[in-house]
């Protein structure tokens, strides 16, 4: 498990009332030091130097941050967010994921991405409008497995890490994938409860895994970020408490409010429950699952991380996954593939166009715009070419387009989790794959 010293002048400009986030215990025992400390000496001693963090390579570990709820508050300064969403590996305790000894090649395209124009709710835009209104802070594009344009943006570097926030679904939802073809998930049709036996006579009882990775379990959900009352929020608090099993206690007490099955409503709490019966299958850390059978096997070039529910715990399913653009863009690449590893899937037959595209939900209602912790898109070429996508909160997307061999790839840095978002995705995506064809 990765740790990181969290410096005193961090602890100093949090106010009293919020508790340690993520590393209470180094909290405390930093804290508890710097008292006695200040017991020894005359009022007049200076503070003790912060400690430096480790001797690494990452060119932002001594940035200041903010806090995970000054984040799901929408709170930070446009300054700050930045520093906080390149670092959130300081927020909570992560497990690393190992990456391959030797990266696979993202050479540059013949043809590059020229400067393109389109229209979205009928206004003109450009690439620069994109990514100044957007506050886009990381953009990448692949055409055929090659880079056709790679821009970074308020300071960060081919180094830099970023989070995920609900792009971490789909790749919990792939590992799914992975995991019933290694034969460690029976099926789609399995009960949720056979791998989480503490969900037995919960509302998840009766929900099958199918049901989980499509948001239609039935059970009751509050998905607003900015309500500190909200469901997410008390997910959100009890992954602060950094208490074993507190995050799936939570989940267990929450009330039906459908059939399995028969009701879509997206839900973080509900990709939680996912890592929970993923790890309840593959009997090891789904961060140690990642690296062995993808990001080690298809050539990640650098380390990721992955946020846990307590100290050495579960994964967050569906948030606080860090990782570099590039790999980012290497994993778009793996699953438009079909997941081919030395010429041979690791996912089922079929997988990548069952998770990405669209539904139909028990009693027959289409469920046209998600797969398998997929969004599909429904209007623009986009959808002519059954293109499909991972999004997170703040501006966070990874585009797939497997007819026109298009990944592409955005970091956002948006100022509040939802609403923010001024130029339409879609329009830009497919004024990309149309400059490139």
């Amino acid at each position: 498990m990765t740790t990181h010293a969290v410096s005193l002048p961090q602890l100093q400009s949090r106010p009293s009332w919020i508790p340690p986030l993520g590393r209470g215990l180094v909290y405390s025992l930093t804290l508890a030091g710097l008292i006695g400390l200040a017991g020894c000496g005359s009022d007049d001693d200076p503070p003790p130097a912060p400690p430096e963090p480790p001797a690494n390579t990452y060119p932002h570990a001594k940035e200041p941050i903010g806090t995970v709820r000054q984040m799901y508050d929408g709170t930070l300064t446009p300054d700050l967010a930045v520093n906080t969403f390149r670092n959130i590996d300081r927020l909570f305790p992560t497990r690393s994921i190992a990456p391959a000894a030797t990266p696979r090649p993202l050479p540059k395209a013949a043809k590059q991405l020229p400067v393109i124009k389109f229209t979205a709710g009928g206004k003109n835009y450009d690439t620069y409008d994109y990514l100044a209104l957007n506050r886009v802070s990381g953009l990448l594009v692949l055409k055929n497995g090659e880079i056709a344009y790679e821009s970074y943006q308020y300071g960060n570097t081919e180094k830099t890490r970023w989070m995920s926030m609900s792009v971490a679904k789909s790749i919990t939802s792939t590992l799914i994938g992975v995991a019933i073809q290694d034969g460690l998930i029976g099926s789609l049709n399995d009960q949720v409860v056979k791998y989480v036996p503490k969900l037995a006579g919960s509302a998840y009882d009766g929900a099958t895994v199918r049901d989980v990775l499509m948001m239609s379990s039935g059970v009751k959900w509050d998905e607003t970020y900015t309500n500190p009352a909200s469901d997410r929020r008390a997910l959100l608090e009890a992954q602060i408490g950094q208490k074993p099993g507190s995050a799936l206690e939570l989940m267990s007490k929450l009330p039906r409010a459908a059939a399995p099955g028969s009701t879509f409503n997206y839900s973080t709490g509900e990709t939680q429950i996912a890592g929970e019966l993923l790890r309840g299958a593959i009997k090891k850390p789904l961060a140690h699952y990642l690296s062995e059978k993808i990001w080690s096997k298809f050539g990640m070039e650098a380390e990721a991380n992955w946020w846990l529910d307590s100290p050495d715990g579960v994964e967050i399913g569906g948030s606080g996954l860090s990782a570099t653009l590039r790999d980012w863009g290497r994993f778009g690449l793996f699953f438009m593939n079909d997941g081919v590893i030395n010429g041979k899937s690791i996912l089922p037959n079929n997988w990548v166009t069952d998770a990405g595209s669209g539904k139909s939900l028990s009693g027959g209602d289409p469920l046209p715009y998600y797969g398998y912790m997929w969004w599909v898109n429904t209007d623009g070429q986009s959808a002519i070419d059954k293109a499909f996508y991972a999004t997170g909160i703040f501006g966070q997307n990874i585009y797939i387009n497997r007819k026109e061999k298009v990944v592409i790839v955005t970091w956002g840095a948006q100022s509040k989790p939802t609403g923010t978002t001024v130029v339409n995705n879609t329009a830009f995506f497919d004024a990309v794959v149309k400059a490139l064809q």
